[in-house]
């Protein structure tokens, strides 16, 4: 992509300041200043479609709007699409914002994506005051706990000051209430600090329904697809390269003037393109050209529904080239072994033999029978690197768009909590953990809204309803509109200090030491690993090996206590962590220290445990 000056209004010292606004559809445009002072520019018109204005005595904090003229004569005056601060809401003017910002990162280039630890949090339920500078007071505990990469959901800016983040409208405004862009900044400058990366959830497939004006200033929509939330973006029809320029551009400014380390690229399979070159292929690009430029290991990470390993493949085999993806046949394969819940999606999973194979190649589905969706679904990623791929037992979705929005804690027990944790800290992919998720939080993780209009409300309100149809949930979800569901689910941090949850978060930290140190658990590969599947013993054994060392997990998914056989090679196997043990609050472990084999043993299992043995191979 060609490099342009930049979108949206951009201070160039000495108190002016240059405008650029792409409004193909319009006659003229003025920048029109509301506060300090009111006065009225015409802009000039350039190639494409394009404005520009360069102004002076614009300082950083100015309030403006452009005004529109269309060829009929009418006019109206909306928001910068390229707003960097809407500080008084998304249908209020835009605002001038300096990109000065003390950074002391300038030794940063972040961690491989083979050692990310994610751990994903909304900034408006993280903490009491539901701000970026919140989040900064805790992250001295998510970097003990073992974390390496906070990942945000969405901060581009949405009507008014609670929502999920995917109804965003102003994809380069960070929003106000959150702190805006300042205080992103101070976010991720205190990240790196701290040795932890950043990772930014952005929405390229919808912008939300309220404060949406960019259809006044082009064709940013098609009217060829449809999403699931509304309008599709225009990546493949006229004016098409246009708005790629804006989307990627976005991406580009979170990377270079936020020092983001990864974007999460929210259901990518919503992202409606069928050009020879793919806007996702695109981005892929110029991204991966912007980190080689800073010299920084930057990562596009991309969710899908399609299980198609063409979004991660290299471009030489006709992919897309993208770093990883979220892999949701891990999580649902889990979820049913765990719960026995089959409704929904969950009707295409059987539990622990779909996780063995979720643990041995990634998509249970790659092209087999899906009964759910009725048609074949996926490929087969069974020659994928297992660090392209992120797996969870919970996050923002699979626990928010539950009718309740509960969360493991409230559905299972103490020790399938601890077992669920362990399938994910000890597999050989990308690990996600979902805020409270470490210490075993209670309150649930509720959809809601802040929207100003009482017949969108009524909208959105009928279609959570409707979502839930497919599964056997009896209760009605709360009001997304009403602000105790969004007070609801604020977490309760101070509980990580007591009891089962204290034990919770060290048996977390625990095994995330495991995963680090141990050769065996931090070599993340699909290939030195042997996965054994037992239905009749109820139980997964899984044998990880790196050159000298051997580690060995069990996991025992039985309801009762009793004797489980396993294959272990003959040597001396060293017993690591058994989430049985008092010291994680369990109901005590039968399993000696160590261990000498010459062949099979019979073990005596707790129920719902997991046990990591080591083995160092001898010559």
């Amino acid at each position: 992509m060609m490099e342009r000056t930049r979108l949206g209004a951009t201070p160039l010292g000495n108190r002016r300041c240059r405008f650029e606004v792409w409004a193909p559809l319009t006659e003229n445009v003025e920048v029109r200043l509301k506060a300090p002072a009111d006065r009225r520019t015409a802009m000039d018109r350039q190639a494409a479609g394009y404005f520009t204005a360069v102004l002076d005595d614009i300082p950083p904090g100015t309030r403006y709007v452009y005004r529109l003229q269309h060829a009929d004569s009418s006019a109206r005056e909306r928001p910068d699409p390229a707003s960097r601060s809407q500080p008084d809401g998304v249908h209020e003017p835009s605002q001038v914002v300096s990109t000065d910002f003390d950074w002391d990162d300038d030794d940063w280039c972040g961690p491989p994506l083979s050692r990310y630890v994610l751990y994903e949090l909304h900034v408006g339920t993280f903490t009491p005051q539901g701000t970026f500078d919140g989040v900064i007071q805790h992250l001295d505990e998510l970097s003990r706990l073992g974390v390496t990469a906070v990942e945000l959901m969405p901060v581009a800016q949405f009507p008014g000051n609670r929502n999920w983040g995917y109804d965003g409208v102003y994809p380069f405004a960070v929003q106000n209430s959150y702190g805006g862009p300042k205080g992103l900044k101070r976010l991720v400058n205190a990240c790196h600090r701290k040795g932890l990366a950043v990772v930014l959830d952005v929405v390229y497939n919808h912008l939300g329904p309220e404060g949406n004006y960019l259809r006044d200033f082009g064709p940013y929509f098609t009217d060829f697809y449809r999403t699931p939330w509304g309008e599709a973006i225009n990546f493949d029809g006229p004016h098409s390269d246009e708005v790629r320029r804006y989307f990627i551009e976005n991406a580009l400014q979170w990377i270079g003037e936020f020092h983001v380390d990864a974007l999460r690229l929210d259901a990518v399979h919503a992202i409606l393109d069928f050009s020879a070159r793919p806007f996702l292929e695109e981005l892929g690009r110029a991204v991966h050209r912007k980190a080689a430029e800073l010299k920084r290991r930057i990562h596009l990470i991309a969710e899908s529904a399609l299980n198609d390993t063409r979004i991660i493949r290299p471009r030489v085999l006709g992919g897309f080239n993208l770093d990883a993806q979220w892999n949701d046949d891990f999580h649902h394969s889990l979820h049913t072994a765990l719960t026995g819940e089959r409704s929904g999606y969950y009707r295409d999973y059987d539990g622990l033999e779909d996780l063995a194979r979720a643990w041995r190649e990634g998509y249970v589905y790659s092209g087999q029978y899906s009964a759910y969706r009725q048609r074949a679904h996926g490929n087969s990623s069974r020659n994928v690197p297992a660090w392209q791929l992120v797996v969870f037992a919970q996050n923002h979705d699979q626990v928010g768009n539950r009718a309740l929005g509960d969360r493991l804690a409230k559905m299972v027990s103490f020790e399938k909590q601890k077992l669920a944790a362990g399938l994910v800290l000890l597999s050989p992919f990308i690990p996600l953990i979902f805020m409270g998720e470490e210490y075993g939080e209670p309150a649930p993780f509720l959809y809601f809204v802040s929207h100003g209009d009482p017949e969108l409300v009524e909208a959105v309100r009928q279609g959570r309803r409707q979502e839930f149809a497919a599964f056997d949930w009896q209760a009605d979800p709360p009001d997304p509109q009403d602000e105790q569901t969004f007070l609801r689910s604020k977490l309760n941090r101070s509980l990580r200090r007591e009891g089962r949850h204290r034990a919770m978060v060290e048996f977390y930290r625990e095994l995330l030491v495991l995963r680090t140190r141990m050769p065996a658990l931090a070599n993340l590969s699909k290939k030195n690993m042997t996965v054994a599947c037992d239905p009749q013993q109820n139980l997964l054994w899984v044998r990880r090996r790196f050159e000298d060392e051997e580690a060995g997990l069990l996991f025992n998914f039985n309801e009762e206590a009793g004797p489980v056989r396993i294959q272990l090679p003959a040597g001396c196997w060293r017993k690591r962590i058994d989430s049985a043990e008092p010291r994680w609050m369990g109901p005590g472990s039968s399993i000696p220290d160590e261990l000498q084999t010459t062949g099979p043993a019979e073990l005596h299992a707790a129920s719902h445990s997991v046990v990591v043995f080591t083995r160092e191979q001898s010559g």
